[in-house]
């Protein structure tokens, strides 16, 4: 009895888990065949003026990203951020900021 406990609270973290992420996600910027997107609300239109991310990032719709402190770098195919500033690769792996 207590594994099925043990398994149903891990159970209940992964979906918690996952749920959350996918909602932080409904709301990104992303580098997609050499354009800027956004996708919001579950649609995607075309970037056209710069958004500042809550954490102070700066993306433009060329791509161009400029950090807080200054740093700048460009978006790669495939590269999204999410509206907190946090960059993911195309894998959904999260990036650290350079």
């Amino acid at each position: 009895m207590k594994a099925v406990k043990i398994l149903f609270a891990c159970f209940a973290f992964c979906l918690v888990t996952i749920t959350s992420y996918g909602q932080e996600m409904k709301e990104k910027v992303m580098m997609k065949d050499g354009k800027m997107m956004m996708m919001k609300d579950g649609k995607e239109t075309m970037m056209t003026s710069t958004m500042t991310m809550k954490n102070g990032t700066m993306v433009m719709a060329d791509g161009k990203v400029k950090m807080k402190d200054g740093k700048t770098m460009k978006m790669m195919n495939g590269e999204c951020m999410d509206m907190d500033g946090h960059m993911y690769d195309k894998n959904m792996k999260m990036k650290p900021m350079k």
